[in-house]
């Protein structure tokens, strides 16, 4: 496959080079920016304060459903996964890596339906990301509008089309760890309505021992005019997702490029299987020529079976609840007045069951212990979050000054179903005789976020001051080892200031941002290990508040769109994103199992880089030939509290090569596409901090080996396919 890529790509040279020779005077065309910039512009606007945005270009340089690599081009932001298309991690700005699975901390949404449910947890595997056209990340404390989110907010977008006809389109991939994925839509647009009906399926093999990746998707997404000033919006869907699960192994073996998983997680048959189902119902009114309202009611509905080394889980949740955002624009003169002012309601009801494994010899089945030994909870998670933000514009200066305010609040109740009366006397004794039940409300949390922004031209500066939260979990709330309440236990709250410009340089079409931040994150939450006196010394995990966090940061990003006048090439498109970090612990205390208290003031963030770097380089022809080139760097990272355990950086390249055709009434675009063309050894996800030192008994590695690392593919792979369609 290798020696096609470069086949294709030395015609490719071939033919622009001899194109160019041929080509005669080009009629100038006028210079555009990127095609984000716009949106990014107006985004950055709304929230005053540092917003990237991806567009549909940036999100197909690459298989889409691979989203760490269109995300992870963005400064500030790093994404990590467990499995190849599942388990992704999102962190912003240092945010988000606490975590051992899931994303915590980051609120994301899909249009206007929360992904993150009301016990604050976000799960990534049932999102098509194939059927998603826009994604926007606003860094640092975003908690004024999104509620609780210490790290941010990533909002992705399916736009509806706004090309009139109908039209029926198809995309097919095939390649590398046996691919095969497609995606069909079908999209009518009229005079007052729009919609798109989607079926996507995943297939592949993976890159790993047991790395299976099986994913279908429905979506329906449209809106529909009701009159003048009122319309529905709708997103469906439905998903059900498998990833089996390989388990992380050693570094030595990481470092040496061997990968045979981890048979603690491939004899038990580890897997994620998500079934999804997801509404919104949104309506739009203009209710007069200064007041407009959206609202969403939503609901998503999901069962899951997940099988780990240590654990056999069942879940199934209904999360559901409504978004509402009230507009007001005033005019006053030289003034301008809008003011953004609304509410978020969230509910969920689950119920969770955890069977625990024994620990077995590597030549034994697998199997679990007795239902005592595991848990049974009925879940009642609760949280709002009501929000006014007031922007003041003077329009002679075009300078704004914004003030924002939100109060949120977060409760939970679990009711143990194992701990009924007499349910496990067995023998005359009370084989489960505990009771995990609990309720915890915490106080309202006041978030506020303030900023003072100037246009000049084509730039927009901006100072903020912008606060958030985030409450620790139902499972974080209390400590199963000491069937106790966590009381103590407080939501963690970050304070960032952040100076950002962003604009146009000159009349070119060189874009650009620039951003310094400071974030104090107080109270970090943080799951340690105790033992407890008089039971043989009996390990445990809780999670407490173990200090303070300062991450100090620089970010930097720039595109430029050249158009030569007179040439075969239409467009040339470089882009750089540059992330410089300084994350620090501060009065920073925590305990690792029997060890004593250590104190890591002053050292690294666990899991962030110094420095992350992404580079792009595109060639656009004027016959419909086109050629993507992404290079993406990682620094080092520390894995540990004390900083002792260095984990290497690496490079990716990636490179696609294509060409776009229309002809009567069809679309076509066929592409190839490589990734890791130059064979780096590099990882996918991390154990960090108190997650460190991971072994399972009855894994191949002995008793001292820790397994801390989900390697990536370390050798080039590569996928083909095409995307036609044909408009009615």
């Amino acid at each position: 496959m290798r020696k096609n890529y470069l086949i294709i790509l030395s015609l490719f040279v071939v033919i622009m080079a001899k194109a160019q020779e041929n080509e005669g005077d080009i009629e100038e065309v006028k210079i555009h920016a990127r095609a984000k910039v716009n949106k990014e512009r107006e985004e950055f606007k709304r929230h005053a304060q540092s917003t990237e945005t991806l567009s549909e270009y940036e999100l197909n340089r690459n298989n889409p459903n691979l989203i760490e690599q269109s995300l992870s081009s963005i400064a500030g932001v790093q994404v990590e996964k467990r499995t190849i298309f599942g388990g992704q991690r999102i962190v912003v700005r240092g945010y988000g890596n606490d975590q051992k699975f899931n994303n915590w901390g980051i609120k994301m949404y899909w249009n206007n339906i929360p992904l993150t449910n009301a016990d604050g947890i976000t799960i990534l595997d049932d999102v098509n990301f194939g059927f998603i056209n826009n994604i926007e990340v606003i860094k640092g404390p975003a908690a004024t509008l999104y509620g609780g989110g210490s790290g941010g907010a990533v909002r992705l977008y399916s736009r509806p089309s706004t090309k009139k006809g109908t039209s029926i389109s198809e995309e097919f991939m095939t390649g590398s760890f046996g691919l095969f994925q497609t995606s069909t839509s079908i999209t009518d647009v009229g005079d007052g309505h729009s919609i798109t009906a989607n079926y996507g399926h995943i297939g592949t093999d993976g890159y790993r021992p047991h790395g299976k990746s099986i994913k279908n998707f429905l979506n329906i997404n449209g809106e529909v005019k009701l009159n003048q000033k009122q319309k529905l919006t709708l997103l469906a869907s439905h998903g059900n997702s498998l990833e089996q699960v390989s388990g992380q192994i050693s570094f030595e073996d990481y470092y040496n490029g061997i990968d045979n998983g981890n048979q603690a997680y491939i004899r038990r048959g580890a897997k994620t299987k998500f079934v999804t189902t997801r509404v919104g119902l949104g309506h739009i009114w203009d209710i007069n020529k200064n007041l407009s309202n959206s609202t969403t009611v939503f609901y998503t509905g999901t069962t899951s079976d997940r099988i780990a080394a240590g654990a056999y889980e069942t879940y199934s949740a209904p999360n559901y609840g409504l978004r509402s955002v009230f507009n007001y624009s005033k005019d006053w003169g030289n003034f301008k007045s809008q003011t953004e002012f609304g509410i978020e309601l969230q509910q969920s009801r689950s119920l969770i069951t955890n069977y625990r494994f024994k620990s077995v010899s590597i030549d034994e089945e697998p199997i679990l212990r007795p239902l005592y030994d595991g848990s049974y909870f009925k879940n009642l998670n609760n949280q709002s979050n009501y929000f006014a933000v007031e922007k003041l514009t003077y329009k002679p200066w075009e300078l704004m000054f914004l003030a924002g305010l939100s109060i949120n609040e977060i409760s939970y109740t679990r009711n143990d179903m194992l701990a009924l009366p007499g349910l496990f006397i067995i023998g005359g004794v009370d084989r489960y005789n505990k009771n995990l039940s609990f309720d915890k409300k915490f106080k309202a949390v006041a978030t506020p976020h303030f900023a003072l922004q100037k246009t000049w031209q084509n730039q927009i500066f901006n100072l903020s001051y912008s606060a958030g939260y985030n409450a620790p979990t139902s499972a974080t709330s209390f400590i199963t080892g000491l069937n106790q309440t966590n009381n103590d236990l407080i939501p963690e709250k970050a304070k960032m200031w952040d100076l950002s410009v962003q604009g146009l340089l000159a009349n070119t079409a060189i874009d650009y941002q620039f951003s310094l931040f400071s974030i104090n994150v107080k109270d970090k939450l943080t799951q340690l290990r105790g033992v407890i006196p008089n039971a043989e010394l009996t390990p445990y995990s809780y999670w407490a508040n173990t200090g303070d966090q300062e991450n100090k940061g620089l970010e930097m990003s720039a595109g430029y769109v050249y158009t030569p006048k007179s040439s075969f090439l239409s467009k040339i498109r470089p882009f750089v994103s540059y992330t410089y970090n300084d994350f620090k612990y501060s009065n920073f205390k925590t305990y690792l199992a029997s060890a004593p208290t250590a104190d890591y003031s002053g050292n690294n963030v666990v899991g962030l880089p110094k420095t992350k770097i992404s580079l792009g380089l595109d060639f656009d022809t004027r016959i419909g030939l086109y050629w993507q080139n992404t290079y993406s760097y990682m620094g080092s990272v520390y894995s540990d509290f004390a900083n002792g355990t260095r984990v290497n950086s690496f490079g990716l390249l990636n490179s696609k090569i294509g060409y776009r055709y229309s002809f009567y009434k069809f679309d076509m675009d066929l592409f190839v596409m490589g990734n890791n063309l130059t064979s780096q050894i590099n990882y996918t996800f991390l154990f960090y901090g108190n997650s460190i030192n991971d072994s399972d008994n009855d894994n191949q590695y002995n008793g001292n080996t820790f397994t801390d690392v989900n390697p990536g593919p370390n050798k080039a792979y590569f996928f083909t396919g095409f995307h036609v369609k044909y408009n009615f």
